[in-house]
């Protein structure tokens, strides 16, 4: 699917961690949403904005959209390229979306 037509909350969500800012990317998210990264899983809007913060000063990297489908009425999947000083240095990632009532209500981020 065109990148541009992913649903408001996952580019909310897409833009706001472009621009390593955790205010604007808490917004997409649902009060009982979970997020699954590296092996954590962060749940409700407390965990998820803590989240947000840790991993936009942990590392300096720089993202490149490669693709988005739409898995079903309420699912969606980005395909990210990141690169930076983080260990590996490049990683493809593989975001999973599941949204209610037009939030994220989780997402699972996975090479």
């Amino acid at each position: 699917m065109d990148p541009a037509d992913l649903p408001e909350a996952i580019t909310r969500y897409l833009t706001g961690r472009a621009a390593k800012d955790a205010s604007a990317a808490a917004p997409a998210f649902a009060s009982h949403a979970t997020v699954t990264d590296d092996g954590h899983v962060y749940e409700g809007t407390e965990a998820i904005t803590r989240w947000l913060g840790q991993t936009d000063t942990e590392y300096s990297y720089s993202t490149t959209l490669t693709g988005a489908e739409r898995d079903a009425p309420d699912r969606y999947t980005v395909h990210q390229h990141l690169e930076g000083d983080f260990p590996g240095g490049t990683v493809d990632l593989r975001c999973r979306f599941v949204l209610a009532h037009g939030l994220i209500s989780e997402l699972s981020i996975a090479p």
